[in-house]
């Protein structure tokens, strides 16, 4: 969200209004009497410039667009704050199936092991360990490159445009 744009035209809007009230006043049409007949005379409250409430008005606003502004940054800050960031690199998740009803299976990468979990509604519960070893054996793992540009000769289709799409991520998400 750009504001600056924003605040140069309310500031514009605020400067032509001030510029503009002297000219207003100059016409001298307030001062003008009105004849109203044979009406009787009553005490008139003192009038007030029209101006002043103008610039009141547009000084308000902008008083108000400042304080959500404002709010909005402070509770951005807060909310980034509290996100729960992922620390270390000893736990890679590989790959996830929905099962339905808030229930599903997740293969994570725990160090040199590889586990199948369970995961329901509030409770994750490991269905089977893999070694890393057996893990490559049966499919479940991809070998990692550390050249991203270099593709190994065991991936499939599927597999290769997964790598794409992490590398991609990698190299795009703002973090």
């Amino acid at each position: 969200m750009t504001i600056r744009p924003a605040i140069t035209s309310a500031g514009a809007a605020v400067l032509g209004c001030l510029l503009l009230a002297p000219a207003a006043f100059a016409a001298g049409g307030e001062s003008t009497p009105l004849n109203l007949g044979g009406a009787a005379k009553t005490a008139q409250p003192a009038a007030s410039p029209g101006g002043g409430g103008m610039v009141r008005t547009i000084v308000g606003l902008a008083v108000v667009l400042g304080v959500i502004y404002g709010l909005h940054w402070v509770l951005k800050q807060v909310k980034a704050s509290k996100d729960e960031r992922a620390s270390g690199n000893g736990l890679a998740p590989l790959a996830t199936l929905p099962l339905g009803g808030n229930r599903s299976l997740a293969l994570v990468r725990a160090g040199r092991e590889v586990v199948l979990v369970g995961v329901g509604d509030g409770s994750v519960t490991p269905i089977r360990t893999y070694a890393e070893e057996e893990a490559r054996a049966l499919g479940l793992v991809v070998e990692e490159i550390e050249d991203a540009g270099a593709e190994t000769t065991a991936a499939t289709g599927a597999s290769r445009f997964s790598l794409f799409v992490s590398e991609l991520r990698r190299r795009t998400v703002i973090r």
